[in-house]
């Protein structure tokens, strides 16, 4: 809220949905989710790919009365019990910016954003993730790990073993290519 005028100013943030239309599971269409958060009080909606990718603008100033709404209107309406973080423009950019600018996802390279809940966002998360050397690099931004590993060594990647633990229940995993254009939406 600005103190002079006492309105506050419309937010511009990404949604990241955890689980959405992944293997079959937590179906729901781009369409509905739009029409889901504009429902919810949302303005300038719009989706990107079919993973759970929501851009919107919100009055709503408290990022966790937010992240709390937009769950029970997804609970509500989709009937569907789904994590999502919350990034703003700046902090989506700090993350985009430090993916190293040869890093990318393709045929020959694997790199994704394995976005973080607050609770487990920290440098020590490094550590838990066990990145193997000289088989793939992570990198340690606040609320993200970036992660790379070239195609053909992909499946001694240890990202991967973090899939089922408790861990990886408390993120939500983008490709590169994803976060870049999610940023260039936002």
């Amino acid at each position: 809220m600005n103190e002079t005028d006492g309105y506050s100013r419309s937010m511009r943030y990404l949604a990241l949905l955890r689980g959405v239309n992944v293997g079959g599971a937590n179906k729901v269409s781009m369409a509905d989710l739009r029409a889901l958060f504009e429902t919810a009080g949302m303005t300038a909606v719009g989706t990107y790919i079919n993973s759970g990718n929501v851009i919107f603008s919100t009055d709503v100033g408290d990022r966790a009365q937010l992240t709390g709404l937009l769950k029970e209107a997804i609970r509500e309406r989709a009937g569907l019990e789904i994590d999502l973080q919350l990034r703003d423009v700046e902090e989506l950019s700090k993350i985009v910016e430090a993916i190293p600018a040869e890093w990318k996802n393709d045929k020959s390279m694997k790199c994704d954003v394995v976005f973080l809940q607050p609770d487990v966002d920290g440098a020590g998360i490094l550590e838990k993730l066990g990145p193997r050397p000289g088989v793939e690099d992570a990198l340690y931004v606040p609320g993200a790990v970036i992660w790379r590993v070239d195609r053909k060594d992909a499946t001694r990647s240890r990202l991967t073993r973090i899939v089922g633990t408790p861990l990886y229940s408390r993120v939500t995993v983008r490709n590169c290519n994803t976060a870049r254009k999610l940023l260039e939406l936002l």
